[in-house]
């Protein structure tokens, strides 16, 4: 019997590999990254203290009414997150793509975040 694997589960498994060789601190935080079909959403972690020090999505105020689910949103996500991260003094990261392929809005949040001040 054949069974088809769920996307969100690879994708898990994926994410859980990458997670395991990959940590932010407070001098170079984790960049992270979700994307739901409605939303993206954008983290800067610090893992040693276990705290979210910037964070950004379509579903902020200051985002706006937007359509969510496209490119375009990702980007403005990307020089929000970036905003935010270069007004606390942080301009190094570490990129963690949740498990996503680096395509499409992941690739164009990424492209958006370095035009736009971070390191990567």
């Amino acid at each position: 019997m054949i069974t088809k694997l769920d996307k969100n589960v690879s994708r898990k498994k994926r994410h859980a590999r990458v997670r395991s060789k990959l940590s932010g601190t407070a001098a170079r935080p984790r960049l992270n990254v979700f994307r739901s079909n409605k939303h993206i959403y954008a983290q800067l972690i610090d893992d040693v203290n276990g705290v979210t020090l910037a964070s950004a999505s379509t579903m902020d105020k200051d985002f706006g009414s937007e359509v969510s689910g496209n490119k375009d949103a990702a980007q403005k996500v990307g020089e929000l997150i970036a905003k935010r991260g270069v007004e606390k003094g942080i301009t190094s990261v570490v990129f963690d793509r949740g498990g996503y392929l680096y395509h499409g809005r992941i690739q164009v949040l990424a492209d958006a975040a370095r035009e736009n001040g971070l390191q990567f």
